[in-house]
């Protein structure tokens, strides 16, 4: 399985595997090997998302009214 997926299509190619499985049709061997493909691709899209959410920055006002730019913490408030 190709690893330098785009994000939009390995969730295009999850949707497949996903209706797929879901049609109950597949032998057991077929069905294992999209489960197994299905679990890759999730593991893939789970290390793009991460990579992405590094790099979101935020551009903020500090105390002295200057635009800062600082990384993006999901969010959350400090202490949260």
């Amino acid at each position: 399985m190709n690893t330098e997926y785009k994000y939009e299509d390995a969730i295009a190619r999850l949707e497949y595997i996903a209706g797929q499985l879901e049609k109950g049709d597949l032998t057991l061997e077929e069905a294992l090997s999209f489960f197994e493909e299905g679990i890759k691709l999730i593991k893939i899209c789970s290390k793009i998302l991460d990579e992405a959410e590094g790099k979101v920055q935020v551009l903020t006002k500090d105390l002295n009214g200057d635009f800062v730019i600082k990384d993006f913490d999901g969010g959350l408030e400090a202490g949260e």
